[in-house]
């Protein structure tokens, strides 16, 4: 038998809330129109005296809904987190006084402000429920890491450190990855002077050393199912034999591959022995072995051309138009090599901008200096065999004039292609049971978006880059090193750490059932009424988690562990079935019909803000702080994200009377900042369509407008609202108004 709701409101006088507004009138409005059975004020409710009020009316008056008119909901987390109840926040402080001047004239408006913050807060309560488990979670605390290189071995070794088994599966007979070819790596610690150890050797045997790190060599993933916590994945061997193990998170760390050379005849490459990649001048390092270097063929080296960019930073078809990252100081380590053997050797580096990134970048190129490296800025057009060598005709950059030079060898530094597996948008769209190994891919995703993880450009696999970098859009998952974006070595050990921290975070709150960032904790989940479901599709196709899969009579079924709790799939339902306990239709809606609305000849417009809690609300939050006011006129309610919002929220506020809407999301795009990566992107298309709304009530279509807000936008967000302000000013009020 479900549990009696019983509805407690509690305002707080604190922070100056007191002196500007009338509570009491706050408190009577929750009783006597909301239905709020208890109603308390309070001086300080973030106090400890405060807070135990609220637990008291929980434990001894059944008190399960509660109404906090205070704060913003981003304030006081901690101190008004009870436990098995419902809570939503009323913004009192931020949203209404701080952003309201301490005036005579302004009083009133600031006074109605907080009534309906009141209302809403309450009627947005009333219709939540406390979320509970659903059932689903289960709580594996082992790794599957896939791949075997710098960034798998650092990885299997940080979980096994934090007492988690990690198991590593590579592809070919032996661990280190490209690294295992390098003859010395560029050194990671003080004074950043000389090339150091790989370090390759010493990973391998904490590896082996550690019984919490299983290895499966020449070994691939033939398939992977199943969420954080549950996750199941076939590793199957050369032979063909396969064995079925289950994990609680995983962690991609496939690599990259060194760009193919034979793309770029005009540098020389493949027409003789004196051109070679730097991974090939590593393994004829490696064959020296601190000896004298010689060329493939033989022959003695005396001068050697670093050709920087080779193949990347480029335009032209088929290049690759980024940084690989290392390139530049991986010249400066090979030069060394040579100066280190004989000083007398002649070694130049040729760059268009040099780039040493790193704490000691700076230093370890200051060091190739004092051993006497040139470092000469041009670019190279054409390598030719000149029978002794190669002749480098470049572009001189500082004395703006075409020149050449002589050299026994040319290095070109061509730059890491990721190694990500298969870049697929959706598969099995119309036969979702439909699936099949692929021998490009990674992972073997049996999610119908695709078999593995997405790309976001260049072909490295998508993360979230500037909130929560080591998150992709597949939960539970999580890519390290040269696959998630160009690196070095000791970015990819930094990056593999990382991701290992994340994967045990992910694992860890899979067990309880916690959604994972940006929402890390959120109990609850999606459901959906199924006599209401017309099996669109749209929810399992616009899902930027891929958290949505179907039963075997085509209807939704949705995966807690993968679900970010972003409600896209609640926006994106056209019969509105899909709902959370904690966020649904109704929780906004009611917010959005519950705001008083005054007649049109009292010439008090109101605005509806629907604001991403994740960026716009907390820049309105800090404008407030700052001082920054706005239109009294405005009712900022937050979202989940832009990608939750349901047409019908927009259709119900223009025919209850608001004159005016703003969505607020993320920036969307390449260099998206929707921390739910799609969410904004997707709700912004949606929104293009609302013109026929308007048009069809008879509206005009600056009424409703939609923008993308950074969470540094203090001054921009209030100045939009104050923007739609004068707009309805101009246009008038609407036609709807009761």
């Amino acid at each position: 038998m479900a549990e009696e709701k019983k509805v407690g409101t509690y305002i707080c006088k604190g922070c100056g809330i007191g002196d500007r507004v009338n509570t009491a009138g706050m408190a009577t409005i929750a009783t006597r129109e909301c239905k709020s059975q208890v109603t308390k004020e309070h001086d300080f409710l973030c106090s400890a005296e405060g807070v135990k009020m609220i637990q008291d009316d929980i434990d001894n008056d059944g008190v399960n809904h509660i109404a906090i008119v205070a704060c913003s909901r981003r304030a006081k987390t901690e101190a008004f987190s009870f436990e098995n109840v419902a809570i939503s926040r009323g913004n009192v402080r931020e949203g209404v006084i701080w952003v309201r001047p301490d005036t005579d004239e302004a009083s009133e408006t600031t006074q109605e402000m907080a009534e309906d913050y009141t209302r809403m807060a309450v009627h947005e309560v009333s219709v939540m429920t406390p979320p509970t488990p659903s059932g689903q979670s289960e709580g594996r605390k082992n790794l599957l890491i896939v791949g075997g290189g710098i960034s798998g071995m650092t990885a299997a070794i940080e979980a096994a450190r934090a007492g988690y088994e990690a198991t590593i599966v590579e592809k070919t007979g032996a661990l280190g990855g490209s690294a295992a070819n390098l003859y010395r790596r560029v050194p990671e610690s003080s004074p950043f002077k000389d090339p150091e150890d790989s370090g390759v050797a010493a990973l391998i045997a904490a590896v082996d050393a550690d019984s919490k790190i299983t290895v499966h060599l020449n070994s691939t993933v033939t398939k992977t199912s199943g969420a954080p916590g549950r996750f199941s994945a076939d590793i199957t061997t050369e032979s063909g034999a396969t064995a079925t193990e289950n994990f609680g998170a995983i962690i991609q760390t496939s690599g990259f591959t060194e760009y193919d050379a034979n793309q770029l005849p005009h540098l020389g490459y493949g027409k003789g022995k004196n051109v070679v990649t730097q991974m090939e001048l590593e393994a004829l390092a490696a064959a020296a072995d601190g000896g004298v270097i010689k060329t493939a063929d033989g022959k003695d080296i005396n001068s050697v051309v670093f050709i920087q960019c080779a193949g990347q930073r480029s335009d032209e078809e088929g290049h690759l138009p980024y940084c690989s990252g290392h390139c530049c100081t991986t010249s400066i380590k090979q030069a060394m090599y040579f100066k280190d053997q004989n000083p007398a050797i002649d070694t130049t580096v040729m760059f268009t901008d040099l780039r040493t990134p790193g704490a000691g970048g700076e230093d370890f190129y200051r060091s190739g200096q004092d051993k006497g490296i040139n470092f000469t800025k041009g670019v190279a057009s054409e390598v030719t065999d000149n029978g002794n060598g190669c002749t480098v005709k470049f572009r001189d950059m500082i004395l703006d004039e075409d020149t050449s030079t002589d050299a026994d060898l040319v290095v070109l530094a061509t730059g890491m292609v990721a190694n990500a597996g298969v870049d697929i948008d959706v598969v099995g769209q119309d036969d979702p049971g439909k699936w099949e190994v692929s021998v490009d891919s990674i992972l073997n995703l049996d999610y119908r978006q695709g078999k593995d993880m997405p790309q976001l450009r260049h072909g490295f696999n998508d993360s979230h880059f500037i909130c929560f970098p080591y998150e992709t859009r597949r939960t539970g998952i999580y890519t390290a090193g040269p696959t998630r974006r160009p690196m070095d070595i000791g970015q990819a050990i930094e990056d593999a750490t990382g991701a290992a921290l994340k994967a045990i975070q992910a694992a860890e709150n899979a067990e309880l059932g916690r959604a994972a960032h940006p929402r890390s904790g959120d109990l609850s989940y999606p459901s959906f009424r199924k006599e209401g479901c017309t099996q669109c599709k749209r929810c399992t196709v616009e899902c930027p988690f891929g958290a949505i899969d179907e039963d075997e009579e085509r209807y939704p079924q949705f995966n807690e562990g993968r679900c970010r709790r972003c409600g896209t799939c609640m926006g994106a339902c056209p019969v509105r079935v899909i709902s959370f306990d904690n966020y649904s239709i109704d929780t906004v809606g009611n917010q959005i019909k519950n705001v008083d609305i005054p007649e049109e000849f009292d010439e008090k417009p109101r605005i509806l803000v629907l604001a991403c809690e994740n960026d716009a609300y907390p820049a309105l939050d800090m404008a407030a702080m700052n001082g920054v006011e706005y239109s009294a006129f405005a009712r900022i309610i937050p979202i989940r994200c832009l990608g939750s919002t349901n047409l019908i929220w927009v259709t119900d506020a223009l025919n209850s009377g608001y004159d005016g809407i703003i969505l607020m999301g993320c920036q969307k795009g390449e260099n998206y900042q929707c921390h739910f990566v799609k969410g904004s992107e997707i709700a912004q298309d949606r929104m293009s369509k609302v013109d026929d709304t308007l048009q069809s009530l008879s509206l005009e279509p600056e009424r409703v407008e939609t923008y993308e807000i950074a969470i540094t936008d203090i001054e921009r967000a209030p100045q939009l609202i104050n923007d739609m302000a004068a707009t309805i000013e101009k246009i008038g009020m609407s036609p709807f108004k009761f």
